[in-house]
């Protein structure tokens, strides 16, 4: 008999999306503290002082949002001394996305393709950088980029031998997302925004992940656009795309050289703060 062969990009796995979205029911019954910051943070009747008073019950998640208030990102540095405080400052939105970052085990790199974290936070700030360029929030945009990968998780953590090797394979965002749709039938982007449509994420989150390969959308621009940035800070191999087709004429050559420097500063520094 022929012995097993290796796992290989050729041979489609038996993917399930029911299941796999099924698996985060699962995932948040393991860290309930991160599924009850999330359940109030999307709550109309949400506060600070509730949603320390949640924290304070993960230490490692409190001391996530503490180490981030503290971070040059926010301009706080030493000065945040309360969990209350710390939720403030960075914001509902961003508790909410570092609880879910724990609950899907985003923060546990063993389980995850390699560099992840390098490509995630630094989608992150590339986003949360050129936001205003877009009329949009920093903070906002911020929580997209770290929750844009989300999907890689899922996938990785369904099939982690072969998505392991999609990612080594294909280390452009785009021919990776195609690699994804084939192997799948769905790429990690659009997982995500399944899975935080599911989780009763805002809409307003949803639709540039959706939107993203559509070049002539303005929705999409913004996350394309950090996409893009992402490549060529992460990717020596990286094929550059024009900053002006993809960003809708929002960007110009010339204004990328500053971002990336400013990215490239600063994604170390978020990343600890994120992972601990």
């Amino acid at each position: 008999m022929t012995p097993s062969a290796a796992p290989s990009l050729t041979v489609a796995p038996v993917f399930d999306l029911e299941r796999v979205l099924g698996s985060i029911d699962s995932m948040a019954a393991q860290r309930p503290v991160a599924a009850q910051v999330v359940a109030e943070a999307n709550s109309d009747r949400a506060s600070a002082k509730e949603l320390s008073r949640l924290l304070g019950a993960d230490v490692a998640l409190a001391g996530r949002v503490m180490k981030l208030a503290n971070s040059a990102f926010y301009g706080m540095r030493g000065r945040v001394t309360s969990l209350q405080f710390a939720v403030t400052v960075v914001g509902f939105g961003t508790v909410r996305t570092m609880a879910t970052v724990a609950l899907t085990d985003l923060d546990d790199e063993s389980l995850l393709p390699e560099d992840f974290w390098e490509v995630c936070t630094t989608l992150a700030l590339a986003a949360s950088t050129l936001a205003p360029r877009f009329a949009e929030r920093p903070q906002d945009a911020l929580c997209l980029g770290l929750l844009a990968q989300m999907g890689v998780a899922l996938l990785h953590h369904n099939d982690p031998a072969g998505y392991a090797e999609l990612w080594s394979t294909h280390r452009s965002a785009v021919a990776r997302r195609t690699a994804e749709v084939q192997r799948y039938g769905i790429s990690a982007l659009r997982l995500t925004s399944v899975a935080l449509e599911q989780w009763g994420f805002p809409a307003g989150m949803l639709v540039p992940l959706t939107q993203v390969d559509d070049d002539a959308s303005f929705s999409g621009a913004l996350l394309r656009s950090a996409f893009e940035v992402t490549g060529r800070l992460t990717d020596g191999d990286h094929a550059e795309t024009a900053i002006e087709r993809v960003s809708c004429g929002q960007l110009r050559e010339r204004d990328v050289a500053p971002v990336l420097a400013q990215v490239r500063t600063d994604a170390e520094e978020l990343r600890a703060a994120l992972l601990g």
